[in-house]
C-alpha cells in the first residue's frame, strides 16, 4: 500500500532543520576531503526528519522560502517527494508509472554525486557506489498543483528497504559554516556546474565542494535527459535588469530562477518558466528582473540582491556546448 507523508511548511522550521543532535565527543571533523560527504549528510538528515528513510516523502507545495527549505537552491518548478533508504546488493530498483506531466528520479549517493537521473515510465534496477542513497522525485508544475499531486500519489515505495539509516557524526554547525563560506565564494563569478556521477570522475576537489555548497543534489549534464544548471554573479535588487538569449530548447522545459546571497529562495518572489514564458518576435526570449509589472517575464526581487540559477531540463547541445549562456549577458 503507497504510504503518503504531507509536508507541511510549518513543519519545516529553522530549528528543526538547524539544530544537531546529541553527537559523541569524536565527531568527524569537516576537511577539504570529506566536506562533500558532510554537506551530503546534512541534507539526508534534514530529510529523515521529515520522515523520509520510513516512507516516501512527499512536499505537497513548492518550496518553503529562505532556511526554512531543508535543502539548498530548491528548484521552484516542481514537486519533491524524497527517499532515504538502504541500497540492497548495492542496486536501488524502483518504479516510475506513465504520467501526464514530467517525472523524474535522481540517486544521489553518500558522496553527494547524482549517480543516476532517469525520466518517464519504467522499471530501473541500478548500480549505487554507497551504502546508501537519496532519491529525489521531481513532479512537473505544467497541468497545476492537483494534477502534480495525484501524480505523486502514483509513487510507489515498497521497493525500498527503510528505517536503517544512522545520522552521521558531523558536527552540524560546522558543516553549515563550511556551505556558507563555499558558496560566499562564487558569488562574485558565474558559477557552472559539473556534478561528476561518482566518486571517480572527480578531478577537481575544491569545484565540487563548491557545487555542492551552492547547489546540492543537482544532475550530471546529458543532453536530452539530464539537465544543466548555472548561476549569475550576485546582482543588485534596486536595478531593472535584463536578459536576451536565444531559446535553448530544453526537451523538456526551462527555467528562470533568482535566490538570496545564501542561495536561498525569496520570500514572494516566482519564477519564469517555458511553459510559460513570452518570447520575442525573432524567437528569442528576454527576462526582466525588476523592471515593473508591465516588463516581458518579469521577476520582482523585491528589491533584494539576487543572482539566478538557469535549469535546463533535458539540456540541448548547443546549451551543453556554451552558445547559450543568459547569466553571461545580464544589463
Amino acid at each position: 500500500m503507497l504510504k503518503k507523508t504531507l509536508i507541511a511548511a510549518s513543519l519545516l522550521s529553522t530549528s528543526m532543520l538547524s539544530s544537531s543532535p546529541v553527537l559523541a565527543s569524536d565527531t568527524i571533523e569537516v576537511t577539504d576531503q570529506n566536506y562533500a560527504h558532510a554537506e551530503t549528510a546534512r541534507n539526508y538528515r534534514n530529510w529523515v526528519a521529515l520522515g523520509a528513510n520510513q516512507q516516501i516523502t512527499h512536499m505537497r507545495n513548492l518550496p518553503p522560502r529562505g532556511n526554512k527549505a531543508p535543502t539548498v537552491q530548491m528548484n521552484d518548478d516542481t514537486l519533491y517527494s524524497v527517499v532515504v533508504a538502504q541500497a540492497i546488493d548495492g542496486r536501488v530498483q524502483f518504479d516510475l508509472p506513465k504520467t501526464e506531466v514530467y517525472s523524474a528520479v535522481q540517486v544521489v549517493t553518500e558522496g553527494g554525486h547524482g549517480q543516476h537521473y532517469v525520466v518517464g515510465a519504467g522499471r530501473y534496477d541500478l548500480p549505487v557506489e554507497t551504502d546508501y542513497v537519496f532519491l529525489i522525485y521531481r513532479t512537473g508544475m505544467e497541468k497545476g498543483l492537483d494534477v502534480a499531486r495525484q501524480t505523486q500519489d502514483l509513487y510507489q515505495d515498497d521497493s525500498f528497504k527503510f528505517d536503517t539509516y544512522t545520522i552521521q557524526n558531523y558536527g552540524y554547525d560546522k558543516v553549515e559554516e563550511w556551505t556558507a563560506r563555499l558558496t560566499e565564494e562564487t558569488q562574485g563569478e558565474v558559477f557552472e556546474y559539473t556534478f561528476p556521477r561518482t566518486s571517480n570522475e572527480i578531478t577537481d576537489r575544491h569545484q565540487w565542494n563548491l557545487e555542492n555548497a551552492n547547489g546540492w543534489g543537482g544532475s550530471s549534464p546529458e543532453a536530452g535527459v539530464a539537465n544543466k544548471y548555472t548561476n549569475s554573479v550576485m546582482l543588485d535588487g534596486g536595478k531593472c535588469l535584463t536578459t536576451t538569449f536565444d531559446d535553448p530548447k530544453s526537451k523538456y522545459f526551462t527555467s528562470v530562477t533568482a535566490y538570496d546571497n545564501t542561495r536561498y529562495l525569496i520570500e514572494g518572489v516566482t519564477n519564469v518558466n517555458s511553459h510559460t514564458w513570452s518570447k520575442n518576435a525573432d524567437g528569442t526570449v528576454t527576462v526582466s528582473f525588476n523592471c515593473g509589472e508591465q516588463a516581458v517575464n518579469n521577476i520582482d526581487t523585491k528589491g533584494q540582491d539576487f543572482s539566478f540559477t538557469m535549469r535546463y531540463y533535458g539540456v540541448s547541445q548547443p546549451v551543453m556546448d556554451g552558445k547559450i549562456s543568459p547569466e553571461m549577458t545580464v544589463k
